[in-house]
């Protein structure tokens, strides 16, 4: 096969495991950047329970959650209320 009659190898048409290295690369630190702000927020989550908790309050604020679930479903859609409910999710009772 000469150079003129191979063919072209672009993005699209790489398999996965040929994909750039950068790519992979960059969406693997996203990753653990996005679970390290997801523990820091289980953590804040908690400290704020546990102060709610000790106050007499519950332990769950609804109105709150409504609030995150509409700021998370605004920009993404359906799936950002996914996303919401499964942070809430992880927060809660960790107390």
């Amino acid at each position: 096969m000469t150079a003129s009659t191979a063919p072209t190898v672009t993005p699209d048409t790489l398999g996965e495991a040929d994909a750039p290295r950068s790519g992979r690369g960059a969406i693997d630190e996203l990753d653990r950047r996005i679970i390290a702000l997801i523990e820091e927020r289980m953590s804040v989550s908690a400290d704020i329970q546990r102060d709610r908790l000790a106050a007499g309050g519950r332990r769950l604020d609804l109105s709150r959650e409504m609030e995150i679930l509409r700021r998370y479903q605004e920009p993404l859609g359906k799936p950002g209320t996914t996303l919401a409910m499964t942070l809430l999710e992880l927060c809660r009772g960790r107390v």
